[in-house]
């Protein structure tokens, strides 16, 4: 005899899974105790057969129970957990993240876990109905299996419904992000207009460092027209208030090749095309030029060399070789090819950005002496130069741009050469086209001249004064970045 609970089972299910066939099994009128239990006699055949086949569907059943009990209650555990994770995401919305951990987070491995599992009874299922033996279990199987296929449904719409809600709530955030920012911003321009910060004298370094930028200042096309996208432009960055040359060097349309320059001696006469001195010189190579002193400095097309032009005279006075730097477009900024040497004048005198395969494409910064182009001292960075979109030098610190969408930069990094310290920023700059061609700053007057896709552009820097200068913090995760290395003098050639 079997113990009562379990044929009790299989006789609650005989009626579904034995349709039609004759009675096998008899039972007697039962009785209830004091207790209100309930007592009956059960009458089996002595068959062994019949035995053994309730045996079988009783097995049979009570796996297929078991296993879906075991989904019903995970599904439930997973609800409880998805309903906890949504309430700590939704209570740290507004919390910056990146955009890439949110998109993967949802990923979450309780949707693939629940996933294996419910496919895993359905391959159980399969098996229950290829290797059952007795032919009534199967209507109980089918219907088993197309609970488990809904189950595996719902959950593939729930994951899919939960992605869409996040990125959608993730999405009006950032928004809401940008435009308090940019009300930040334009609350900053017009205290700053209110009341402005004293003007810093011409040439002095008397502040702790960048602070903001003003919105752009469109001046005029080039003078060669709008196909001339990529090119150079500023003011003499000599910090000599006697000084107020201006030149604009558009590069040919290919992008590449410096051959024409003109020089205007104010911005009047820049502004009105007018009194001008037009060269041909047709040895340069990118836009990363600059002038220093009533000299141009450049590219010598195709080399690895530095060249120095007299502005006076249209003449190539000096040729000499950039130690170590890679040339021909092999370490340039992001969308500007061609610039693998970039020269910059600060109040600190004459410098030239570039990389190298010892630095394995990182940016290096070396101050030049201005008369001999000798490399007096070198600092290494952490940035990789093809990740940047430019940089430009004031007061002895390196000020590197990254693009963040075709009409707005950031100055996001600041290497100060006289501390040997990196610290990161924060300071959007606003363009009118898509692609900085060259960042040019002058002393003078504390402005970057831009060539935007073009365009000649200006922009007044703002910079901190000494009572309120943040202090300079190492990015996390990065090495304190090694000295300055002072080149010999004597080893040069």
């Amino acid at each position: 005899m079997q113990p009562i609970p379990t044929l009790l089972t299989t006789l609650l299910l005989l009626p579904l899974v034995l349709p039609g066939q004759s009675q096998l099994i008899r039972g007697q009128p039962g009785s209830m105790d004091k207790d209100g239990i309930c007592h009956c006699v059960v009458y089996l055949p002595n068959s062994a057969i019949y035995l053994q086949q309730l045996e079988q569907l009783q097995s049979a059943a009570q796996e297929l129970m078991d296993k879906y009990e075991q989904e019903l209650s995970r599904v439930s555990e997973y609800a409880h957990a998805t309903e906890d994770q949504r309430n700590q995401e939704m209570n740290s919305a507004l919390k910056p993240r990146n955009p890439t951990f949110l998109a993967s987070s949802y990923e979450f491995s309780a949707f693939n876990l629940l996933r294996l599992e419910l496919e895993g009874a359905q391959e159980l299922v399969a098996q229950l109905k290829t290797k059952g033996r007795v032919s009534g279990v199967r209507d109980l199987l089918q219907e088993l299996q197309s609970q488990v296929a809904n189950a595996s449904l719902t959950l593939k719409l729930l994951a899919d419904s939960d992605q869409r809600s996040f990125h959608a709530l993730r999405q009006e955030i950032d928004v809401l992000e940008r435009q308090l920012h940019e009300c930040e911003r334009e609350k900053e321009q017009e205290e700053t207009s209110i009341h402005p910060d004293p003007p810093l004298s011409p040439g002095t370094c008397a502040h702790g460092g960048l602070q903001k930028v003003s919105r752009p200042l469109v001046v005029q096309l080039n003078w060669r027209g709008f196909s001339y996208k990529a090119g150079a432009w500023g003011r003499d960055s000599a910090p000599s208030p006697a000084s107020s040359l201006y030149w604009v060097a558009p590069l040919r349309a290919d992008g590449r090749y410096f051959d024409y320059y003109r020089l205007h001696k104010s911005y009047d006469d820049l502004v009105l095309l007018k009194n001008y001195e037009q060269w041909k010189m047709g040895y340069g190579d990118g836009s990363g030029n600059t002038v220093y002193k009533n000299f141009m400095y450049f590219n010598y097309y195709g080399t690895g060399e530095m060249a120095k032009v007299d502005l006076s005279s249209n003449s190539l006075v000096l040729r000499r070789p950039l130690p170590g730097a890679t040339y021909n477009n092999r370490f340039s900024y992001a969308g500007v090819p061609w610039k693998d040497f970039d020269f910059a004048g600060d109040e600190k005198g004459l410098w030239v950005l570039y990389a190298t395969e010892e630095s394995k494409g990182n940016l290096v910064v070396s101050l030049l002496n201005a008369s001999t182009l000798e490399v007096e001292k070198t600092w290494r960075t952490s940035q990789y130069k093809p990740a940047l979109s430019g940089a430009f030098m004031a007061c002895g610190v390196l000020y590197a741009l990254r693009s963040l969408s075709t009409r707005q930069e950031e100055i996001f990094y600041a290497f100060d050469t006289t501390t040997g310290q990196e610290r990161q920023l924060s300071i959007l700059l606003d363009k009118m086209l898509e692609t900085l061609q060259g960042i040019n700053y002058c002393p003078l007057d504390h402005k970057l001249y831009v060539y935007n896709d073009g365009y000649l552009v200006n922009y007044d820097l703002s910079f901190v004064t000494l009572t309120s200068r943040p202090p300079a913090k190492r990015p996390s995760g990065t090495q304190a970045p090694p000295k300055a290395v002072k080149h010999n003098k004597a080893s040069r050639t």
